[in-house]
C-alpha cells in the first residue's frame, strides 16, 4: 500500500495511506506507529495515528524541517513490510445498561424494533476493535457494532454526559471517558476508568486494541466502581 506525505502547517507531516477504512490501512497505521516510536527520534514530539494517516509532530530547527523529517521517516520505514505483525490486547469493558446509567437504551431498541433485551445481547455479543483515539481524552472510537442496534444522534445534543458512559451513534459505539457535552444515545456506563491522567500513557484504551463489552448488574457496578477508585 502506498504512503503519500503531505506538511501540516510547520511543524507536522502527514501520511496517509488510503482513502478507505480497512483492516489493511488499520494495521499500517499501527505499523508505521509502532516503528516511529520504537525509533525514538529526537526531534519527533508525538506520533498520532487515526483512520487511514498517521501524523507526526517535530520540533523545527535549520538543520530539521519538512523535507528533512520525511526522508527519516522514509528511511525509518523502507525496511518494513506492508505491515508488522503486532499482538492485539482485549480489554473488557463491564457495563451496566439501561435505567440511569443508559436513559436512551428504550429509544435504540424502539427504533430497531427490538426489545432492551435484545439490544444489550447484541451490543455485548459484538467483536469491536479501536480504530483511533480523539473528540476527547481517551475517547475511542470504535468499529464493529452491529447494524441491527444503530441509531441517530439525539436532536439536541446533551450539555453534560457523565464520564465513562457508553452511547451509540450512527453505526458508531463508544465510551465518554470525561464529562462533556455530547449527543450520542446513552445505553450504560461502565465503573472503568478510560482517561487516566496520571499515567505515562493516559489513555486506557490504544488504537487496535480489542474491545469486549461485558453486560453487568447494579450491584456489580457499584461494588467494581467502590474498587475501582479506591485504588486510584
Amino acid at each position: 500500500m502506498e504512503i503519500t506525505y503531505s506538511p501540516l502547517g510547520d511543524e507536522a507531516i502527514v501520511m496517509e495511506v488510503g482513502n478507505e477504512i480497512s483492516k489493511e490501512a488499520t494495521n499500517l497505521v499501527r505499523s508505521i506507529t509502532k516503528r516511529l516510536e520504537e525509533t525514538s527520534i529526537d526531534s519527533i514530539i508525538e506520533v498520532i495515528p487515526a483512520f487511514t494517516t498517521v501524523t507526526v509532530f517535530y520540533e523545527v530547527t535549520a538543520e530539521f524541517q519538512y523535507i528533512d523529517v520525511k526522508r527519516l521517516i522514509e528511511k525509518t520505514l523502507e525496511e518494513m513490510q506492508d505491515f508488522d505483525s503486532i499482538e492485539q490486547r482485549t480489554i473488557v469493558i463491564p457495563v451496566c445498561y439501561g435505567g440511569e446509567y443508559g436513559p436512551d437504551i428504550e429509544f435504540v431498541a424502539k427504533h430497531n424494533q427490538l426489545s432492551v433485551e435484545e439490544v444489550i445481547a447484541i451490543h455485548s455479543s459484538g467483536t469491536y476493535e479501536v480504530n483511533m483515539i480523539g473528540f476527547a481524552p481517551g475517547f475511542p472510537f470504535i468499529d464493529g457494532m452491529s447494524e441491527k442496534i444503530a441509531a441517530p444522534r439525539r436532536t439536541t445534543p446533551r450539555l453534560r454526559i457523565p464520564e465513562r458512559s457508553v452511547g451509540i451513534a450512527g453505526l458508531q459505539t463508544g465510551v465518554y471517558p470525561i464529562e462533556t457535552p455530547g449527543g450520542w444515545q446513552l445505553i450504560g456506563r461502565t465503573p472503568k476508568n478510560l482517561f487516566l491522567p496520571n499515567e505515562d500513557i493516559p489513555s486506557l484504551l490504544q488504537a487496535g486494541d480489542r474491545i469486549v463489552f461485558k453486560p453487568i448488574t447494579d450491584a456489580e457496578y457499584a461494588e467494581l466502581e467502590g474498587t475501582i477508585h479506591a485504588a486510584d
